[in-house]
């Protein structure tokens, strides 16, 4: 049986957004027209909806954060659930989500095929249309691969624009390591950076987890990040 939520939970989950996921932290590359179409959300032109797709890793949830950090600079409310991790509780988590400017709800994929949750999203989908208010969607697949079964909420995941948010090529993994790197004060070389990406994973955030860990203990240890320092701290 689905777990209830209250009032004071659901307000828990919506404010837990990574300070560090925001469009400065985010190497568009490939992505460039996904980051502008998030930010034109807000212009008169801007397509109020939009929905994300992609492999684990590619950056989906820092897209979807950043476009959450964004609104709030901009005056707008907004609210941003992880829907893997809400999948556990009832979607009455979804009721009166209509009410703020920007909806965001990420890992779709976590609830598609559940008919209670398809419902309750297929009736905040009208909501927040009806008070032309803004909604993002990610998922690991596109809206007619994802698993949704309710056919009417699957033909409305496909009214807005759809983006497929693609992974990053070799050079411009390097490029967003140091971007990373840069944003946390770190002092990493290209070819450090490059080290990192031919040894490490090949997703961005697979990649910033190991960044995060070689900055805690560079700082231990109070050494630079040197190729030599990387083979010692990782075993590699």
């Amino acid at each position: 049986m689905a777990k209830s939520v209250t009032h004071h939970q659901q307000l828990t989950l919506s404010v837990s957004l990574r300070d560090d996921a925001r469009f400065a932290n985010f190497y568009d590359g490939p992505n460039a027209q996904v980051v502008q179409s998030l930010q034109q959300q807000w212009t008169v032109n801007g397509e109020p909806y939009l929905y994300l797709w992609g492999s684990a890793g590619v950056g989906c949830s820092h897209l979807l954060q950043a476009a959450c950090h964004y609104a709030e600079g901009l005056g707008h409310q907004s609210v941003y659930l992880p829907l893997d991790e809400l999948a556990q509780y009832s979607p009455e988590v979804l009721d009166g989500l209509d009410q703020l400017p920007l909806v965001a709800l990420d890992n779709l994929q976590a609830v598609a095929g559940r008919s209670d949750w398809e419902e309750a999203l297929f009736h905040l989908f009208n909501r927040i249309r009806d008070r032309q208010s803004h909604l993002l969607i990610a998922a690991d697949a596109a809206p007619t691969r994802v698993g949704v079964a309710l056919p009417d909420l699957s033909s409305r995941l496909s009214w807005g624009m759809v983006y497929q948010v693609e992974p990053l090529e070799q050079n411009d993994l390097v490029q967003a390591v140091l971007l990373r790197a840069h944003r946390r004060g770190l002092n990493v070389s290209e070819e450090v950076a490059r080290f990192l990406v031919t040894r490490g994973p090949q997703d961005t955030q697979g990649l910033f987890d190991v960044l995060e860990r070689l900055d805690q203990a560079s700082l231990c240890a109070q050494r630079r990040l040197t190729i030599p320092f990387i083979k010692e701290t990782l075993d590699w």
